[in-house]
């Protein structure tokens, strides 16, 4: 009787905690991202944390050769992330302070990501394969930026923490940054709190930073809907081939799609206007 009161007072406390951990990292900006967050880890630990992975990437790939190989496309990724940040301010001001770092890899992935603090790598892969336009290139660095503005590594880390699972920070931005090099791989999670919990909050992570991205991209004079035409490139390069929405960290390109469809719309007006100021 007494081990049972005493695991009904802590999961009542777990509760409590998660209650009021519940908070929101951004403003809700024009496409209307208001969902409260589950933040049990510290964004100022996260983002040391994330800033030391960062520098771990750069410098395994600096003596291959891999960083900055090509001026112009370091200079093209560049000029379009300069245009992007000052729209952040829309979603969060303290945003204007990060220090920020843009660097290109060369790999063949067609990948790119914004760890938190803003610390940003594309790689060489998704700008060849797709021959990216600088609009559908913004769409790209828009939508990782919007994961570090609403915090989802942070958010993913917490989610863990109150799941039980056992990984470390720097574990954890691994996995979601350079899959197969963190520590959730191995860690003891059975198949259904991963579908039941991770997955569907991945989805909605990335269903939010595809919103955040056309918003800041509309914002810094690019075509919003030139989302549409990056997945609509991405469904072709996959030939099919993505794993059922349900278990994928992804949501399917044709509701990713479909989606942007109806976002691109509702942010245009800020492209025209800032199209219209220059």
């Amino acid at each position: 009787m007494r081990r049972r009161m005493t695991a009904r007072l802590g999961i009542a406390a777990l509760a409590a905690a998660s209650l009021a951990a519940c908070s929101t990292t951004t403003e809700q900006g024009a496409v209307g991202v208001e969902r409260r967050q589950l933040l049990l880890v510290s964004s100022a630990e996260l983002d040391q944390a994330a800033a030391v992975q960062y520098q771990n990437v750069i410098k395994e790939q600096t003596p291959k050769g891999n960083v900055n190989k090509d001026p112009q496309q370091v200079e093209r990724v560049r000029a379009i992330t300069k245009r992007l940040i000052p729209q952040t301010a829309v979603f969060r001001k303290d945003a204007l302070d990060w220090k920020w770092e843009v660097n290109v890899l060369t790999s063949p992935q067609i990948n790119a990501w914004c760890m938190p603090g803003g610390k940003i790598a594309v790689y060489t892969g998704i700008i060849e394969k797709l021959q990216i336009t600088d609009d559908e290139l913004a769409a790209v660095l828009g939508h990782e930026i919007s994961h570090a503005l609403r915090e989802h590594s942070r958010e993913r880390a917490s989610q863990q923490a109150a799941a039980g699972i056992g990984a470390s920070l720097a574990g954890v931005l691994a996995d979601i940054f350079v899959p197969g090099t963190g520590q959730l791989g191995s860690a003891a999670v059975g198949l259904g709190g991963q579908v039941g919990v991770l997955l569907p909050y991945s989805r909605l992570h990335e269903t939010e930073a595809d919103r955040m991205g056309v918003e800041l991209a509309a914002r810094a004079g690019y075509d919003p809907r030139a989302a549409i035409a990056l997945w609509q490139k991405m469904a072709k390069l996959s030939g099919g081939g993505a794993p059922p929405a349900l278990l994928s960290t992804h949501p399917s390109n044709e509701a990713r799609i479909k989606d942007l469809e109806v976002f691109s719309q509702r942010v245009l007006p800020l492209y025209e206007q800032a199209r219209a100021a220059k």
